[in-house]
């Protein structure tokens, strides 16, 4: 997974979502427009992070290892069991 690049910063970010409260928008595909990058930040459990093109990939994000997302990349989440992450949006 890439990291973030140097240059860009964080400008808004989203309520912290639980397994019960993560919104349909963020469970199934979506992408985030173009120039904005985004940081998945796990505060408890696990979070798998789909990236869905080119190629299919999964991650498992916890509070050691958040997620980064690239501009305009089809992707989705997943609850593992019980978890609380919030997303911050970069540019």
């Amino acid at each position: 997974m890439n990291a973030l690049p140097e240059g860009v910063a964080a400008y808004a970010r989203t309520a912290t979502f639980s397994a019960r409260t993560i919104p349909e928008n963020l469970r199934r595909s979506h992408r985030t427009k173009a120039g904005t990058w985004a940081k998945i930040v796990v505060l408890e459990g696990k979070l798998r992070y789909r990236v869905l093109e080119p190629e299919i990939r999964e991650f498992e994000l916890s509070p050691d290892c958040p997620g980064v997302v690239e501009p305009k990349v089809r992707h989705e989440v997943e609850a593992v069991g019980d978890v609380r992450f919030y997303v911050e949006f970069h540019r």
